[in-house]
């Protein structure tokens, strides 16, 4: 039989450890609101996205010409399977999860392979058309500025910088890809 006072004083042991563990980058002021699309539509933002800049973020580096596909399940999430590439185009990895809308514009986003973990994925600006988005997340680790191509027009990249930079983004820190 365990004793409970043991596996009590080894979780917070634990706690502590991982506390002292090195933070993880943050890319965004904490101190600037952060706001969702109001109006996000989910069944428009399904398909097929390219990410043409991102903050740096460990499960992604060495990655090219990432895309994230969106599907809808029949359980109500929304299916999610990015794929990153190397510089010759082949496929490298593949994740697949779920995500589960929180909110107007947030999502909730787990990955089977990653059990136990859930990440805020906010939808802070969609263009008219749907065809660039600017993602990003309340603890400012990660950030992305999406479109339906590859490339996008200097207009409608300048324009998702903007928002990203009204969230309180360092956009010295952006990588256009």
């Amino acid at each position: 039989m365990t004793n409970p006072g043991r596996t009590w004083a080894a979780l917070i042991a634990a706690l502590a450890l991982s506390a002292c563990a090195v933070p993880l980058e943050t890319y965004r002021d904490a101190t600037v609101p952060i706001a969702s699309k109001a109006l996000f539509e989910p069944a428009r933002y399904l398909g097929l996205w390219h990410e043409v800049a991102r903050f740096p973020v460990p499960f992604e580096e060495g990655c090219v010409g990432v895309t994230a596909e969106y599907t809808a399940r029949p359980d109500g999430l929304i299916g999610v399977r990015n794929t990153c590439r190397t510089a010759d185009g082949s496929i490298r990895s593949t994740i697949d999860g779920t995500a589960e809308i929180v909110g107007p514009g947030r999502l909730k986003v787990r990955f089977a392979s990653v059990p136990f973990v859930a990440s805020d994925y906010w939808v802070l600006w969609v263009d008219q058309d749907y065809t660039v988005a600017v993602v990003g997340a309340p603890d400012g680790r990660s950030g992305w500025i999406l479109s339906r191509t590859p490339q996008i027009s200097a207009d409608k990249l300048a324009a998702a910088r903007e928002i990203l930079d009204f969230n309180g983004y360092d956009l010295s820190r952006l990588k256009e890809l």
